[in-house]
């Protein structure tokens, strides 16, 4: 540390004692980060404040200037920090230090918040509200002026300039990168020297910047700390705003043009303010970087003089990553403006051509164009395995030909294609990955050879091919200009004879030869067809240009590459209609007790093994579905359903052998006993079944059921579910229905590992209550692992005493297997089956049908017997062919692609990962499950659960590509039952998500 900083630097306790000295306020000093002043928060017992002392011989003037502004904020009705005056009734203390300096000194109240540098994650809707309060700033600001700040300040982008005398300083990579960006600013210095000027706070940097307090929602408050206010042209603050908001982000233009967002809402930038943004936020950078350069020299222990080197540095070089043009783009976008400035005159040349598809491809007749539908959730294309399969997709447009032979199969613009969610077209943006999903030409499909004419006059931008799979194959682009006009062609997925037409410059006239059709070995891996393009802007690109754009920028892409079909004559159908009405629909016209996961609802269009596809065509990883239970469209159950249903599916009054082979293949899994299935559509009705069953049986009608237990929407199951009678609308316990605690042995009335007994204790209990009444028992319906209730796992001798109970009082012991069957738990096939006892009646629901309706009940001979009384059971789709081929088809699946052992393997070695963060993130108050039917517990110290902190959980997870829920009476458990095709692979990435999240804000608020 500098013998200088030293000497001058003030401590904790000397600010302590100024505070009580001459403002009588007595209280503990922390220090905050300062480079002008020395800053230090004072906590009373009434209040905070903050305590700003000056460096020796400070400027006054300077020192009046910072509490000018902040009065006239306060006019403005700004939230900024009011001076507390001292016991002379001063607002400017002058003290003498003990070196016998002389410091000013003055007191701020203080605004209760958190400073940017302190929050994490910062949401897209904080981003926005920071440039709110930036833009409101920088508009209120717009009729202050002062003498002082006209200064010559170091720190105005204005005079960037003088970093030039330091770029010996660094290495000379990074003396590359500082003077590329020096350079762009040379370039704009004529029209930038012209910007509208202004006093701007110059400094909102991540330790000026007040968040509001709290988990959900938080918005920036205000911005302090005026001492680098100066008079500039006033889109540096935005720009300074951006520079520091965009450090450390994946992203950083997506983190820009959020803020860009929030701040046109107050100060509506123009373009030419626009135009240089993208340079001035790299000049703010290149000072920042060079004040960090000088001052290691002279206090190479201020760790505030250095604290943003290194992030401003990552954000350089990311920024030199992104082409000028297309931020500049962006920026115009996010400020409310159409992308490209220049659309207009676009529309207005392509408008005087008149192109006929026959002049591009040769085509006999052309009145008539089909477009397929590519796009997520379309059913022409079938599966994601059929849309890769390259030879079925051949055949597939090869049919629509055929069945169509005087039309033109061509569209597809603006299309989002899950194709495309794959991890080669996959980008990682501030909130984890997305995929570049949105189609930005036209395709004509045509065989491979097809010749292609060109329809434009121009010349040879470029000709490529890489014997690597890529977008195109064969890429070839033209550069045309029209009426001093510039724009480009692109003519994708092209054959390699192409490559010999042409040359780079070489010109091109309207209807000459200019490539061939490619067939899928050599254009990029498709089904042969043309891809064509138009482009504004070649942002760059010397050879190839993207054919696909993230959903997020589909704006500013189909700006850029706008519709190829208003060159032709012929009407080129567009995308299938958006999905935007959907929410509005469905609250008008769906029942309101209809509930949509998330705060943001997802619209899914597609499933695919452990991932759901949104109509982004973004991927997200399913650790909700069980019902999905070998994977979500596995494409062999997919196929046998598709064949029946195509042959027969009628109702069970008619011999068939599927259901004999279903019901076989299902009873090899389960103990003897249980030996007579009952087939039907759903888990409520293989519940509201048993419970028939049990009361026919037995004669009686007391059911005995677990507290929070779930096991359906029939009114039978119902009435034996307290997680929906004891719910809000529910109408509480019916009186034949009697409820045992849950045997929760973390947080329950008993706790420990050897509390199986005393819940027991509780089912005899009831039983007693109902025999003193005069009455007997049905049964006792329970979960072998307890799902709604927030995944408890039944502790050891809990079941098998139940059992015992219930058997002795005559009734019969249903186990709901309806979550947790099928080889779910790992170490069993069934959830009963880890407790040693085998029920008198199993249910088993939609998982066994991968999502199809189709459930069923297994029970002993002597209950079938009985319930088969005279009373006819028919279900009218229970059992049907094609539902008992898919449950079939389901079993094999299991027992092919072990995926019990799957479970049992992914399973531990999650909850072990699980068990791993809740030893260093210990909100998680317990992990618990079998296989791959999991779930933790969010709780503090004393156990109290935390359903915000769950909430908040779920919907950051969302975000992030994870899709979790939440269970449990206190809706703080996170429950983890994905399809048992979830992977070791996978189980990383939700373990690596949910460690960023804890490591957020997460665990202090």
């Amino acid at each position: 540390m500098s013998e200088n900083y030293v000497s001058i630097r003030m401590s904790t306790e000397q600010a302590a004692e100024i505070a009580h000295t001459y403002y009588g306020i007595s209280g503990e000093a922390s220090s905050l980060p300062g480079e002008l002043d020395f800053n230090f928060k004072i906590s009373s017992p009434d209040n905070k404040y903050i305590l700003k002392i000056s460096r020796p011989d400070a400027d006054m003037e300077f020192i009046e200037y910072q509490e000018s502004i902040l009065n006239f904020l306060k006019d403005k009705d700004s939230i900024t920090p009011e001076f507390i005056r001292n016991k002379d009734g001063n607002s400017i203390t002058e003290i003498l230090d003990e070196n016998g300096q002389s410091r000013i000194v003055r007191l701020l109240s203080w605004l209760d918040g958190r400073l940017w540098s302190e929050v994490n994650p910062h949401s897209k809707n904080l981003l926005v509200s920071l440039g709110q309060k930036a833009g409101q700033l920088t508009k209120n600001l717009q009729e202050f002026d002062h003498e002082y700040a006209r200064r010559d300040f170091e720190w105005d982008i204005a005079k960037v300039g003088w970093t030039k005398d330091y770029l010996h300083l660094f290495e000379e990579e990074d003396r590359g990168l500082v003077s590329l960006f020096l350079d762009k600013f040379e370039l704009h210095h004529d029209h930038y020297e012209h910007l509208p000027k202004s006093v701007v706070h110059n400094d909102v940097n991540d330790n000026n910047i007040v968040v509001s307090s709290g988990l959900a929602n938080p918005e920036v408050i205000a911005a302090i700390d005026f001492g680098d206010a100066v008079y500039t042209q006033a889109i540096n603050d935005l720009a300074i705003t951006i520079a520091y908001a965009a450090m450390n982000k994946p992203d950083p233009l997506e983190a820009a043009c959020q803020v860009i967002r929030g701040y046109a809402e107050h100060y509506l930038p123009t373009d030419a303010e626009l135009q240089t943004l993208y340079v001035l936020i790299a000049a703010r950078l290149i000072i920042s970087v060079s004040k960090s350069a000088i001052n290691k020299e002279k206090e190479p222990d201020n760790e505030y003089l250095l604290i943003s080197d290194l992030p401003a540095w990552d954000l350089l070089r990311k920024w030199r990553r992104i082409n000028e043009n297309y931020a500049y783009f962006c920026f115009r976008n996010a400020a409310g403006l159409p992308p490209v400035p220049n659309q207009e005159k676009f529309e207005k040349v392509i408008s005087g051509f008149s192109v006929s598809i026959a002049d591009l491809i040769p085509v006999e007749k052309t009145s008539t164009v089909i477009a397929p539908d590519l796009g997520v959730g379309s059913r022409w294309v079938g599966t994601l395995e059929e849309q890769e399969n390259i030879n079925l997709l051949t055949q597939k447009f090869k049919h629509l030909q055929q069945a169509n032979p005087e039309a033109v199969i061509a569209g597809g613009y603006g299309e989002t294609r899950s194709i495309y969610s794959t991890e080669a077209y996959r980008t990682e943006t501030n909130n984890g990955p997305e995929y570049r999903t949105v189609h930005l030409g036209v395709d004509f499909w045509f065989p491979a050879g097809t010749e292609i004419k060109a329809i434009l006059d121009g010349k040879v931008h470029s000709l490529v091919y890489d014997d690597k799979p890529k977008d195109y194959g064969v890429c070839l682009i033209l550069e045309h200009n029209i009426d001093d006009f510039t724009f480009y062609s692109l003519y994708g997925h092209l054959g390699k004879d192409t490559l010999n037409l042409f040359d780079p410059g070489d010109k091109v006239s309207k209807g000459d030869i200019i490539a061939y059709l490619g067939d899928f070995e050599e254009n990029g891996g498709w089904s042969p067809h043309l891809h064509f393009q138009l482009m504004h802007d070649m942002l760059g690109n010397e050879a190839d240009f993207p054919g696909v754009a993230t959903y997020r920028d589909k704006e500013i892409w189909l700006s850029l590459c706008p519709d190829p079909a208003q060159l032709f004559n012929e009407v080129i159908p567009g995308p299938v209609k958006s999905e935007d009405e959907l929410l509005n629909f469905r609250k008008e016209h769906l029942g309101k007790s209809l509930s949509l996961s998330y705060n943001e609802p997802l619209t899914i269009l597609r499933g695919h093994g452990p991932w759901l596809i949104d109509n982004t065509g973004r991927k997200y990883l399913d650790t909700v579905n069980n019902v999905a239970h070998v994977g979500h469209e596995h494409p062999d159950v997919v196929r046998t359903g598709q064949e029946q249903m195509a042959v027969l599916n009628t109702n069970t009054r008619y011999l068939n052998r599927n259901i004999n082979e279903f019901a076989e293949e299902l009873l090899k899994t389960l103990p003897p006993e249980l030996s007579v299935v009952h087939v039907v559509n759903s888990g409520s009705e293989a519940n509201e079944l048993a419970l028939r069953m049990a009361k026919t049986y037995t004669g009686e009608q007391d059911m005995i059921a677990m507290e929070v237990g779930y096991h359906g929407n029939t009114n039978a199951c119902i009435e034996v579910s307290s997680y929906k009678f004891d719910s809000p609308g529910g109408q509480g316990c019916p009186p034949q229905t009697h409820i045992v605690p849950l045997p929760d042995r973390y947080r329950g009335i008993y706790q420990g590992d050897r509390t199986g007994p005393k819940y027991a204790s509780h089912v005899r209990e009831e039983i007693q209550k109902v025999k003193k009444e005069g009455r007997g028992i049905a049964g006792f319906i329970c979960e072998s692992i307890i799902s709604c209730g927030g995944q408890i796992e039944l502790p050891e001798q809990f079941l098998s005493q139940a059992y015992d109970y219930v058997r002795e009082a005559g009734g019969v012991c249903i186990s709901d297997e309806v979550q947790v069957g099928c080889g779910r738990v790992g170490s069993a096939f069934w959830g009963f089956q880890l407790h040693d006892v085998v029920p008198d009646i199993v249910t088993i629901g939609k998982p066994i049908g991968n999502g199809h309706p189709l459930a069923a009940v297994v029970c002993k001979r002597e209950i079938a017997d009985a319930f088969a009384n005279g009373l006819e059971f028919f279900n009218t789709f229970g059992g049907n062919p094609v539902s008992s081929v898919i449950g079939k088809t389901v079993l094999e699946v299991v027992k092919r692609e072990k995926l019990q052992q799957n479970a049992h393997k992914t399973g531990n070695y999650l909850k072990a990962a699980l068990t791993d963060l809740q030893l260093r993130f210990p909100v998680i108050g317990d992990v618990r499950g079998q296989g791959l039917f999991l779930g933790f517990e969010l709780c503090n110290s004393e156990k109290e659960p935390l359903p915000e902190k769950a909430g908040y959980l779920t919907n950051r997870m969302k975000e992030l590509g994870v899709l979790m829920s939440i269970d449990g009476p206190d809706h703080n458990v996170l429950k983890i039952k994905p399809p048992m095709v979830f992977s070791k692979a996978n189980a990383d990435e939700l373990i690596s998500n949910l460690e960023k999240v804890f490591a957020e804000d997460f665990m202090h608020l």
